[in-house]
């Protein structure tokens, strides 16, 4: 039988966020007993905005403004169910957006 493995990805706009998440996941795996590689951070996701300031003239005259979206990636290997529970009952903060898969 093929191992198992739980691919993690997470999404925040602020890199404090979901760097303290990615270390509260990885701890809690550690201390379950699974193997843990990551967390890899993936590119930075950058949209920028330009916006008039005057509703009327002054066309060269704008704000601009950007959202930066941090990611970061883990896989936990051979995942036990203590791992798997431990992960449930594990208190994100709310900034950061979890994908879980099971491959």
């Amino acid at each position: 039988m093929q191992s198992q493995k739980i691919r993690i990805r997470l999404k925040a706009f602020d890199y404090r966020l979901i760097d303290q998440s990615a270390l509260e996941i990885v701890d809690t795996a550690k201390r379950t007993g699974a193997i843990v590689r990551g967390p890899v951070p993936l590119p930075t996701r950058l949209q920028r905005f330009d916006i008039l300031r005057s509703p009327h003239v002054n066309k060269s005259s704008r704000d601009q403004f950007e959202i930066r979206t941090h990611q970061r990636l883990m896989d936990i290997v051979d995942p036990t169910d203590k791992t798997v529970d431990a992960l449930m009952k594990l208190d994100l903060p709310a900034g950061v957006d979890v994908e879980i898969k099971l491959q």
